[in-house]
């Protein structure tokens, strides 16, 4: 861990803060799972479970104006912009009460209160509409951000070299960040890229692109923050390369027969919330108690959160169709 003394507006007080919103992620979605294997939560499921730093850390960068947009993989992301965990949890069901209404699941929160513009089910499609977002602000002289998360799987994508050439060309105001987990689905990266240091790729098009450690929630917190000042001061995009790793598999239907057991349990001794606990604890900024009354506060946030979406009403069939456009159908 960085040392938080060389980082004068880091605190104890705002590492408890954030520990607990990577401890509400990780529990959120680890309920996900149990409630998957019930058949409660349908469809795809992809969970984030070991990568919570990047998310956590690069949204305390974020302002509420500025604009959020991920991938598929994006429970986390929701939570830590604010987008409540009761119309999260209410969306996985397929509630009406969900931030979605229902209608994305999984893949497609969304939540236009908090900028938060959501998942895509298309490896690299939220790229194009970051740009999109970044594009508009700057022609409405809005002064915002536009952060767009995306893993490496993406950047074998036409749509990564045509968004960052964009971004580029045009001085669009967008932060790239690539959560790199080391496997694109079930392909590991060292067999699928000829340049495996992706920033590099970012560099090609003039980027100003830096690496950083994905299971340090400090050195993700600085870069994003040093990313989002540079950006908010000469309006040029910026890239993240944050090198992190799933412990779960790619989705539940995923048997992860393409890396061993040995490599997962050395990555999970090195993950962020096991990180940010133990540097706390050596340094004596952390009691025990702290941790429980945290894992306690989540747990009934969790349970309230599950008990909305059983309660909560699915779409009746009847209005199926509103909001779906047919070209030729009448009005």
């Amino acid at each position: 861990m960085t040392d938080i003394h060389d980082k004068p507006h880091i605190r104890r007080s705002h590492l408890l803060q954030l520990l607990q919103n990577m401890i509400r992620i990780r529990r959120f979605e680890e309920k996900c799972a149990e409630l998957y294997t019930l058949e409660k939560i349908r469809g795809f499921l992809h969970l984030y479970i070991g990568e919570e730093a990047i998310a956590v850390g690069c949204n305390q960068a974020l302002q509420p104006e500025d604009a959020l947009i991920c991938t598929y993989r994006e429970h986390g992301h929701a939570l830590a912009r604010g987008v409540s965990m009761t119309a999260v949890m209410a969306e996985m069901y397929g509630k009406l009460n969900g931030c979605s209404h229902g209608r994305g699941g999984s893949m497609h929160l969304f939540d236009a209160d908090t900028r938060f513009y959501g998942g895509n089910a298309i490896v690299a499609g939220g790229l194009p509409l970051a740009v999109g977002l970044a594009l508009a602000d700057k022609l409405q002289n809005r002064h915002r951000v536009t952060a767009c998360f995306f893993g490496e799987g993406a950047v074998a994508e036409g749509e990564f070299h045509e968004s960052l050439n964009l971004a580029a060309l045009w001085q669009l105001p967008v932060l790239f960040v690539c959560e790199n987990n080391l496997y694109a689905m079930g392909t590991a990266l060292d067999i699928s890229e000829s340049e495996q240091d992706i920033h590099h790729k970012a560099e090609s098009y003039q980027l100003s692109a830096e690496v950083v450690d994905g299971m340090n929630l400090v050195a993700v917190e600085q870069a994003a923050h040093n990313a989002c000042e540079a950006i908010r001061k000469d309006g040029l995009p910026r890239f993240l390369e944050c090198r992190t790793y799933r412990f779960r598999a790619h989705s539940m239907f995923d048997s992860q027969l393409y890396r061993d057991k040995e490599e997962v349990d050395a990555w999970r001794q090195k993950g962020p919330i096991v990180q940010l606990v133990n540097w706390l604890r050596d340094n004596q900024q952390f009691r025990d108690e702290e941790l429980n009354t945290i894992e306690r506060d989540v747990e009934r946030e969790i349970s309230e959160a599950v008990a909305a979406a059983e309660h909560g009403e699915f779409e009746d069939a009847s209005s199926l169709l509103r909001d779906v456009y047919t070209p030729g159908a009448s009005q």
